[in-house]
């Protein structure tokens, strides 16, 4: 070949290598601001709040005042749920979401049942509502950390959290404590929902009839997750592990 013509193809060459380069830098960018925005920004939001709230000397009491009411043991048993709660998520939230993703439900109306189990079993253990408030932060904290059962930036220690603030609420009014079968159904139920539609409403902006589909599915497999919980409760304490 010539000079003539190996020089053209050098000429012909070089836009391909420019957005070749291009398209390397894009990538850089998108991922170094997708870690900054998404994984570190979170942490920073958190650490602001812990801080103020530590800052905070009536919200420090309200803190040990609660941590003070459970045993070593029942914050043992509240963590060692909620890490069981991740897990199981993690396996079961892609095989579900094959069938709810094209039908724009959010997997968690289906499996929530599963998810929110371990909420009912941190109180039913326990014997305290607010377990099921640490049991959801404790999980918030744990996939913003790890990443598993679905990263959702800052916006996920609201969605794991409040299925729990929901079955606390709940159970105050009832003045119920996951002691028996009604009380740990509607612990479950109220627990769906409130997931269900946190995340329908705040991260996949659903439609309408779909919300109300998935709010639907969300009750019914709240419901009978709750009833497991109950079921599992009343076996674990026939074998006498827990009072």
């Amino acid at each position: 070949m010539n000079k003539t013509g190996h020089r053209v193809r050098l000429e012909t060459d070089l836009p391909s290598n420019i957005e070749k380069g291009n398209c390397v830098m894009t990538k850089v960018l998108g991922f170094y601001f997708t870690f900054l925005f998404v994984i570190i920004a979170p942490f920073h939001l958190c650490g602001m709040g812990l801080f103020v709230c530590l800052k905070s000397e009536r919200v420090g009491r309200v803190i040990r005042k609660l941590l003070n009411s459970f045993s070593l043991f029942d914050l043992m048993i509240i963590a060692i749920l909620a890490a069981l709660g991740i897990a199981v998520g993690a396996i079961m939230g892609p095989l579900v979401r094959i069938f709810t993703g094209p039908l724009m439900i959010p997997g968690g109306a289906v499996a929530g049942g599963i998810y929110m189990l371990f909420l009912v079993l941190a109180v039913s253990f326990t014997g305290r509502p607010s377990a099921a408030v640490i049991c959801g932060f404790v999980q918030a904290i744990i996939v913003m950390v790890t990443g598993l059962g679905g990263h959702h930036g800052a916006i996920t220690i609201v969605t794991y959290t409040m299925p729990g603030v929901a079955i606390a609420a709940l159970l105050l009014i009832m003045r119920h404590k996951g002691c028996c079968k009604l009380c740990c159904f509607f612990s479950g139920m109220i627990a769906n929902l409130t997931g269900t539609f946190l995340v329908g409403v705040g991260i996949m902006a659903l439609p309408v009839i779909p919300m109300l589909l998935g709010l639907a599915l969300a009750a019914v497999s709240g419901g009978l997750g709750g009833l497991l919980g109950w079921v599992l409760t009343k076996k674990v304490k026939d074998l006498e592990v827990i009072k």
